[in-house]
């Protein structure tokens, strides 16, 4: 008769493993900064056509037919500075409010619009004066968040 021993364990051999790399730190991206909406680059359309307003009222109020390019010289200076606080969405907007004002009360006088050389001309004008208040407003940024002082270390 044979006799039946229990099995034998199966024993592996110990492998030694070899130490845990551990990874070095991971390094976070750049914070980026959030962007503040502020009361003026939301408003800044709607105040800036009523600023339009009232500056084609005030020529028109001094008598007779406005000089177009002084007209033309304000606009493009508020068209500047309402796009400079605008958000850059809205900076075509705003030189197109500048324009529709322009061209309707300065040129035409009795609220046409058209689409001739002066009127082609003015609108050019007015979108490059957007385009000029829209890249000052990202220098500045540009130069507040790079001037930022870093953050404390956490």
């Amino acid at each position: 008769m044979a006799t039946l021993h229990p099995p034998t364990p199966f024993h592996r051999p110990r492998v030694p493993r070899a130490p845990r790399v551990v990874a070095p730190p991971r390094l976070r991206p750049a914070r980026r900064v959030p962007r503040r909406r502020t009361l003026a680059g939301e408003l800044a359309l709607p105040l800036g056509a009523v600023a339009a307003a009232l500056v084609v009222t005030a020529l028109l109020l001094t008598g007779g037919r406005p000089h177009t390019a002084v007209a033309l010289g304000v606009l493009t200076l508020l068209t500047v500075l309402v796009a400079a606080l605008a958000r850059p969405l809205l900076v075509p907007a705003v030189a197109l409010v500048s324009w529709l004002f322009y061209d309707g009360f300065v040129l035409n006088q009795r609220s046409d619009l058209a689409f001739r050389q002066p009127d082609r001309t003015g609108l050019l004008v007015l979108l490059l004066a957007g385009l000029v208040g829209a890249g000052c407003a990202a220098a500045l940024r540009a130069v507040r968040r790079h001037s930022a002082p870093p953050d404390p270390p956490r």
